[in-house]
């Protein structure tokens, strides 16, 4: 089995790679899907997560209020490390299980989506890590554009992950995402082909 780390900040299109390499067979771990998991209603992680935050991330009826956690945990580093010590951990133990399953599978190729595996010092986990990045200022204008955040709260979470350029001296493989749909879709089919012939290599 060939283990994928895919990563990218925030906006740069690593969800889109996601889904094109899931369509090519991939068998998909994602983070954000976890991190809703570990924060489901009844878990530890949203008891912890009430009993930190309270009535600032409770909506009306009763469940948690994301944008108001999202807004909090980016308003400071101590804040969403704080988030970060509460739900990473019960993140980390689904993804763990989740391989283990794929692995008893038999999959081929288990492409782990990470935001933060840099920043968590995570690359040494996976057979080969693959970036997806975008120039700042695009990923700028889709926060803001397709998903409505103020110009002030998208920069902040930007600046809150580690410089893209740092990421790409670390990455085996690059995806380019600063031009069109066909051109990402194309890019991420040269990489797969790679992926496969990495697989093919591991399993010989």
């Amino acid at each position: 089995m060939l283990l994928v780390g895919l990563t990218g900040n925030i906006a740069a299109g690593k969800s889109t790679v996601a889904e094109i390499f899931t369509r090519k067979g991939a068998t998909l771990i994602d983070a954000d899907v976890l991190a809703r998991e570990a924060v489901a209603p009844g878990t530890p992680g949203l008891d912890a997560i009430m009993a930190r935050w309270g009535d600032q991330v409770r909506s009306a009826d009763g469940t948690l209020d994301r944008a108001a956690l999202r807004h909090i945990a980016f308003s400071s580093d101590a804040e969403r490390e704080a988030l970060n010590a509460i739900v990473h951990p019960a993140v980390e133990d689904l993804r763990a299980r989740a391989v283990a399953a794929a692995r008893e599978r038999g999959d081929r190729i288990v492409v782990c989506d990470i935001p933060l595996l840099y920043e968590k010092d995570m690359a040494g986990n996976f057979d080969c890590v693959v970036l997806v990045d975008a120039p700042r200022s695009a990923r700028l204008q889709r926060l803001v554009r397709e998903r409505g955040l103020a110009t002030a709260e998208a920069e902040a979470m930007i600046d809150a992950q580690m410089p893209a350029d740092i990421k790409r001296g670390k990455a085996d493989y690059i995806i380019d995402n600063a031009g069109s749909m066909t051109q990402l879709d194309q890019r991420a089919h040269e990489v797969w082909r790679t992926l496969v012939r990495d697989a093919d290599r591991k399993s010989s």
